[in-house]
């Protein structure tokens, strides 16, 4: 039977609160699935409930398939920040905005990476085996670092790198930021030291925590030259993307004394195959590409989708929120 309801395909990890300011809406239908990486079944999905007028996307797939067998598509929406899933040049041709959730869970992230950095310098997973394994007296040979006057490369001065930034400074850091679309004044006001040549900071970094997109300019930043110009005692943390770091190059700098350790909440691969080298390294630190999806943040993110979703279906989409602004017009 037809039916004038606008149809949202959200991911079943979509927060209660976000999925109420949905269903307040009674001219809304929605429909939930699970939050896969590959997407052929999601093709499926939106085939059977064309048309579909907007989807919440977690890690989903989204390009030119996904919006012919929706049908009628108004408006793609990222419960995050990250859209390097998303095709952005086909939502341009039909002008659909692409959404994501601003400064939701840009304090999660912040806090991960700051996690991370402590964690390693620290040395907490291997301390907690000492214990856990009985090596008591192994200690003496396990000695952590203090993270007080070490200095922290930023990359990246977004959303998440101010709130790095600002997380770093508390702990009394040296904090340079690496940022060439942000001006050295705003990154003065914020207590940093603004640094224009990314190989010529590396050198001075205790630490490097990496917050920039994932974009072609970005792919491979990290590459094998770049490493070896950080400290061998230097720690490298990426909570951003997969691929921004060379994981080959990471590994050789790992195991050959070049590189200290690294933090990674993301990989090239999602999820990563079970035998990925990195996994054998003590001084590696792992999480499933989970910084911004804490509890709070979840609920934070959902509620601002669904604020998206209905800003668009009522035709005054939020724009802070669009990444294609263009198609506004």
């Amino acid at each position: 039977m037809a039916t004038n309801k606008k149809k949202v395909l959200v991911t079943e990890t979509f927060s209660a609160s976000g999925m109420a300011v949905l269903k307040e809406r009674s001219d809304i239908e929605t429909i939930t699935f699970p939050n896969a990486i590959s997407s052929p079944d999601f093709n499926t999905l939106l085939q059977q409930h064309a048309p579909v007028h907007a989807v919440a996307l977690g890690g989903t797939p989204f390009g030119e398939n996904e919006l012919n067998s929706s049908g009628d598509m108004r408006v793609v929406t990222r419960i995050g920040v990250g859209f390097d899933a998303v095709d952005i040049p086909a939502l341009n041709k039909r002008k659909i905005p692409l959404m994501t959730t601003g400064i939701a869970n840009s304090p999660s992230v912040a806090e991960a990476a700051l996690f991370m950095m402590l964690a390693l310098a620290k040395r907490a997973a291997e301390l907690d085996a000492l214990v856990k394994e009985n090596r008591w007296r192994d200690r003496i040979n396990t000695i952590p670092a203090d993270v007080l006057g070490k200095t922290v490369l930023v990359v990246g001065f977004g959303r998440i790198g101010t709130r790095t930034v600002k997380r770093c400074l508390a702990m009394e850091m040296n904090v340079l930021v690496y940022d060439p679309f942000k001006s050295a004044a705003e990154i003065s006001a914020a207590g940093a030291e603004p640094v224009s040549d990314l190989d010529a900071a590396l050198p001075r970094a205790d630490f490097v925590s990496i917050h920039c997109p994932k974009s072609p300019e970005t792919v491979g930043l990290f590459n094998a030259t770049r490493l070896a110009k950080m400290k061998p005692t230097a720690f490298l943390i990426n909570t951003a993307r997969g691929g921004i770091v060379d994981e080959a190059a990471l590994h050789a700098a790992l195991t050959t004394g070049k590189l200290a350790g690294a933090g990674l909440d993301v990989f090239a691969q999602e999820p990563p195959p079970a035998d990925n080298p990195l996994f054998k390294l003590n001084n590696v630190i792992t999480a499933p590409h989970l910084a911004g999806v804490t509890r709070e943040a979840q609920d934070r993110m959902s509620l601002q989708t669904a604020k998206n979703i209905l800003s668009a279906f009522d035709g005054n989409p939020i724009r802070d929120n669009v990444v294609n602004k263009d198609v506004l017009g």
